[in-house]
């Protein structure tokens, strides 16, 4: 898919247009979070993005995000954003849109599951699907996800940590 995604950038960029750029913002010092951005930039590169990571400490204000996310909105140079979770315990987070099924932004990891398992015609409508992790930006979302007729249509069990008997599940 990125090789596929490249050669349609370098096709955009040799007619005319313009390279697409993602903005990542990392708020903190979350290791997987880090990796996580550190794999962003990464695959922009192997796509023929460019990309920008900006960073602020954990004390950082609402205002002082909420004022970069509006920046970002209105750069026209920046084609998409992702402010990168965990975010400190005081930046609130709403999901309710998403269990509910109303139109919402999703986690990027789950999004990304749910496009290859549609780039690859897998069907997942009535079968049995099992999250690993219950974390709230990727096993959470997902297990919602696939519970949903617009994406999985499954019957969803999530495991965790504490979950007996992984390999009957």
């Amino acid at each position: 898919i990125k090789a596929q995604i490249a050669q349609e950038v370098e096709n955009i960029v040799a007619g005319g247009g313009k390279r697409p750029h993602l903005a990542a913002v990392l708020v903190g010092h979350d290791g997987g979070s880090e990796t996580y951005v550190k794999n962003k930039v990464i695959a922009c590169e192997q796509c023929g993005f460019k990309s920008t990571l900006i960073r602020y400490e954990a004390d950082v204000t609402e205002e002082e995000l909420l004022a970069c996310v509006d920046k970002l909105n209105k750069d026209a140079d920046v084609d998409g954003f992702i402010v990168q979770l965990p975010l400190p315990k005081h930046h609130p987070v709403n999901v309710g849109r998403m269990a509910i099924g109303l139109p919402c932004f999703i986690s990027a990891t789950p999004l990304g599951i749910i496009t290859l398992l549609q780039y690859y015609n897998i069907e997942t409508s009535g079968k049995k699907c099992v999250v690993l992790g219950r974390s709230n930006i990727v096993g959470k979302p997902m297990a919602q996800l696939m519970m949903q007729k617009q994406y999985g249509d499954a019957t969803v069990t999530v495991c965790h940590s504490h979950s007996r008997d992984l390999k009957k599940e």
